[in-house]
């Protein structure tokens, strides 16, 4: 299925406005789905993914998360430098508030849908982030550096984790903290490790892009999504 894309505005309980790419299906959307940035903005790749998952019958909206301090946002990859300030002047207050938005206008548009978050690199934390602070069905995080395993325990939906082996950025010591709060707090979780992948190894803009781990976490992701969203939507609706 193809995908209808355009910019929205949102409002943000803080007063700020925040822009956001959506892409919407054709026909009636199967379930919503928060799609979080990397912290090089809502870039041709972001809108890309987010145009694919509304081919997957998806309502799929990517909020800008940088609206305080960089509108419009698109860095390039060789360039960390330029995206560290508005990387550091993100909160976990803004960051739950720009969430609520995104959740809230999909809750508006799709008159109800199951509804849940995917998130890349920064935006892989703030997907898991969303399980714990918004009323998201299920959430997935790709190499999402900065989770803080203390806070898992609040988690309110599945999470499904996707890491790099070689990740230079992610230690296993970090991943196994995850895993293991997880685990003692009794929280439904996947976590799924490509040996061979770097971190950022899904995004095909970037030089660690690793094409056997895309390929495999990408069925992975939507069977994933199936059981949580779109089967979840089904039942409701039966």
């Amino acid at each position: 299925m193809s995908a209808q894309t355009e910019f929205v505005t949102l409002s943000v309980s803080d007063g700020t406005s925040m822009r956001a790419y959506v892409a919407r299906p054709q026909g009636k959307p199967r379930a919503g789905l928060i799609v979080f940035q990397e912290a090089f903005g809502v870039n041709p790749h972001i809108r890309d993914v987010t145009a694919r998952f509304a081919g997957q019958g998806y309502l799929a909206i990517a909020p800008e998360l940088f609206h305080r301090t960089a509108p419009g946002l698109e860095a390039s990859y060789t360039d960390f430098p330029s995206v560290m300030p508005h990387l550091q002047a993100l909160t976990d207050g803004g960051l739950e508030r720009d969430s609520h938005a995104a959740f809230e206008w999909v809750q508006r548009d799709s008159k109800g849908l199951a509804t849940g978050a995917i998130g890349y690199c920064m935006g892989g934390r703030a997907a898991c982030y969303a399980a714990i602070t918004v009323p998201v069905a299920c959430a997935v995080s790709f190499y999402g550096g900065g989770i803080v395993p203390g806070r898992l325990k609040d988690a309110k939906a599945p999470v499904m984790f996707f890491w790099g082996g070689k990740d230079g950025h992610i230690a296993p010591e970090q991943v196994d903290a995850v895993v293991s709060a997880l685990r003692a707090a009794g929280k439904p979780y996947v976590n799924v490790v490509f040996s061979e992948a770097d971190h950022g190894f899904f995004c095909d803009a970037r030089a660690s892009y690793n094409p056997a781990a895309a390929k495999q976490a990408w069925p992975l992701t939507l069977a994933f999504l199936e059981t949580h969203l779109a089967g979840a939507t089904r039942q409701a609706g039966a």
